[in-house]
Formats: C-alpha cells, sequence, structure tokens
C-alpha cells in the first residue's frame, strides 16, 4: 500500500487503505496523517471520519476527536446512513 500511495499521492482511496492497514498494526501517528489527507480529498461518507476520530482519540487528543465526530456525522447524515449517526453518537457519549 505504502508503494501504491507513493505511485499515487493524490490517489484518496489508496491512502484510504493504507491508513487502514496502519490501524492494523496499530502505527496510529502514520494512521492519523493518512486518513486526515484522505478525508481532506475525499468526499467520505462517514466510515473514514469514524476511522479518524478513534484514531485522534486513542492519541489522546480528545477535543479533536470530538470534532471528527461531529463532522462524521454531518456526512452519514448527507449520505444516508443512519447507523452509523447513531455510532459517532455512542462515541460521543462515551467520550464525556
Amino acid at each position: 500500500m505504502r508503494a501504491m500511495v507513493a505511485a499515487q499521492p493524490s490517489n484518496a482511496l489508496a491512502r484510504f487503505g493504507l491508513a487502514n492497514e496502519l490501524l492494523k498494526a496499530n502505527l496510529l501517528e502514520e494512521a492519523e496523517t493518512e486518513l486526515g489527507v484522505y478525508l481532506g480529498s475525499y468526499d467520505d461518507e462517514g466510515n473514514g471520519w469514524l476511522r479518524y476520530a478513534d484514531v485522534l482519540y486513542a492519541l489522546g487528543r480528545a477535543p479533536a476527536a470530538r470534532d471528527a465526530a461531529t463532522k462524521g456525522i454531518e456526512a452519514s447524515r448527507k449520505f444516508g446512513h443512519g447507523s452509523m449517526v447513531a455510532e459517532f453518537e455512542s462515541r460521543l457519549e462515551d467520550w464525556e
């Protein structure tokens, strides 16, 4: 995945794939970077925002995680993903 992103740095979906692999390897700082780039260049439907919020929270950046979750709620509503909205709301409650 790293090679794919290096060859196609503007490929948002390749960055999302790399971020997921980094999450699996527990390389949270790198995953946060890749998710941030992905979200800055792609109209995510909510899943990316959820992963981003979770990684920010795991890195001890609770205010940023809450902001990401709020953006994820907006994206999920925009694309009609009600169950994902509930997932974000549950996270926000847990984080308070």
